[in-house]
């Protein structure tokens, strides 16, 4: 019972099933883990005892009925993004410390639905503004691999939970590489799924043509289980997809069973690899891990082809343009009157506004309203605004030119491994640990990182792979081949083995 945290999900699955241990047994060994450990990683804002046992009993009637779900009584974490009736949603900010949402988001009530138990809220930059997790109102997050550095960001409470082995899995959300970026500096393997393919309702919007809710875990497998449940059309949120979703799972499953006679089941898989994203800026180590994992592909069948995108500094100047753009109007609804934040003994409507906003936000957040009002003021919107969101179309031509030669492609994640918390790095050195991920998002496409390696302080490095609109069972299949012969996945972090 001391190893349940180093099981995949599908053991936890079929445990609960075979009655080997009860969802009851099971909630409380992660709760008790998050109890003993998470002092030194942080990765939870509330943690959630009494409903969790609640809900495992629930599971275990449901199970003993014989009622139950795949997922029945599998514990997760949720980002504190996403609403959740009856318990604190923070987003990482003073401005929401008590705001205590009185509806689920779509994701949260799929997951109950089918019997999962929710564990807590996880830590996350302010507003999911930030790629290190150090921008929370409630302290920097730690990276289970070394307690020292960060865990990336912004979905760094859910990575961290994670790999520390305090959850199974996780929810993230991803609006320029918030799910990957973290899962890279985790060793973990995150999706984000096609812009559509699950619902946002409920998700507290930072940029709403973007964002992007998805799942972490130790696998391919892990996250297609759970991206199985957040996954489909929501009349509530007219961005959602009414469009059919496969069984991932069954997907993983039939592909498998398919190449169990072949040594080479990504034969005919074409993998694009775009020289833009490893020229200068990368890490050395990063590279060579990448490359190594690119050989791996080819063992496994996959033929290598150059494909050309847009330079990513290109992407990078257009994201951080249209992003904090809608940032800027997406988070003017927190004004010292409606809900959240109100600055104390206001002199008038103006000083009420203005220091309800600057005492309710941190720094990172109010740089990227100031950037975004500044891109949509009347003097500059055609300049900069209008003119990004024209090089965000030709961003998304060069991603459909490259899939007439490709069917995936593969880059880097991050330039770097997780660096230290409290590195003072500049802004704009910041903004570049998301240059390999942000064009995704531009796009609109589904992308997935995982894990291939260690650099020589034994961080974890991860590739990331990006495939068509639509297209996630060809991510989580190359994967999961990959993933068949590999063993980097399996690694466990020093707190996960405490």
């Amino acid at each position: 019972m001391s190893e349940l945290h180093t099981f995949s999900v599908a053991q936890l699955a079929a445990g609960l099933k075979n009655k080997d241990f009860s969802s009851t047994e099971l909630t409380q060994h992660f709760l008790n883990r998050i109890a003993q450990h998470d002092k030194a990683i942080n990765s939870f804002i509330t943690v959630t005892p009494e409903q969790a046992l609640a809900q495992a009993a629930a599971a275990d009637k449901l199970l003993a009925e014989g009622k139950g779900a795949d997922l029945t009584g599998v514990p997760l974490a949720h980002k504190d993004i996403f609403c959740t009736q009856g318990v604190l949603t923070t987003c990482g900010s003073k401005m929401l410390e008590n705001f205590v949402a009185p509806y689920n988001a779509t994701i949260v009530e799929n997951c109950q639905n089918v019997g999962l138990v929710m564990l807590g809220k996880t830590s996350m930059d302010e507003f999911a503004m930030g790629s290190d997790n150090e921008s929370s109102y409630f302290g920097a997050v730690h990276n289970p691999w070394d307690s020292s550095r960060v865990p990336g960001g912004s979905s760094g409470g859910s990575a961290a939970a994670v790999a520390a082995g305090f959850a199974p899995f996780a929810t993230g959300s991803d609006t320029g590489g918030s799910i990957r970026q973290p899962a890279s500096f985790c060793g973990l393997t995150g999706i984000k799924p096609t812009y559509g393919r699950v619902s946002r309702y409920g998700m507290v919007a930072y940029a709403s043509s973007f964002d992007q809710a998805g799942s972490f875990g130790k696998t391919a497998e892990d996250c297609a289980y759970l991206l199985n449940v957040l996954s489909g059309h929501d009349s509530k949120d007219s961005t959602s997809a009414n469009k059919d979703v496969p069984d991932f799972v069954a997907s993983l499953t039939s592909k498998r069973q398919t190449n169990a006679s072949h040594d080479k089941p990504l034969q005919g898989l074409r993998i694009g690899i775009p020289t833009e994203y490893f020229a200068d800026g990368l890490n050395s180590e990063v590279k060579a891990s990448v490359e190594a994992a690119l050989k791996q592909y080819q063992a496994l069948g996959a033929s290598l082809v150059d494909v050309n995108l847009t330079k990513p500094e290109i992407t990078l100047a257009t994201y951080y343009l249209l992003a904090p753009a809608e940032a800027s109007s997406n988070l003017s609804r927190y004004d010292g009157v409606r809900y959240g934040y109100r600055c104390d003994s206001p002199k008038n409507l103006e000083d009420l506004y203005t220091r309800s906003r600057s005492e309710g936000f941190g720094a990172e957040v109010q740089r990227r309203i100031l950037m975004g009002t500044y891109a949509l003021s009347a003097g500059y919107f055609d300049a900069y605004y209008v003119k990004a969101q024209k090089v965000r179309r030709l961003i998304s031509q060069d991603f459909a030119k490259a899939f007439e030669s490709c069917d995936v492609i593969a880059t880097p994640t991050a330039p770097t491994t997780a660096y230290k918390i409290g590195a003072s790095l500049s802004p704009a050195e910041i903004y570049m640990g998301d240059v390999y991920t942000i064009g995704v998002n531009l796009a609109g496409l589904p992308s997935l990182s995982h894990s291939v390696g260690f650099d020589s302080d034994n961080l974890p490095v991860g590739l990331q792979l990006i495939a068509k609109a639509w297209d996630e069972e060809t991510l989580l299949q190359t994967a999961d081949a990959y993933q068949q012969v590999t063993d980097f996945h399996q690694q466990l972090s020093p707190i996960a083995k405490a």
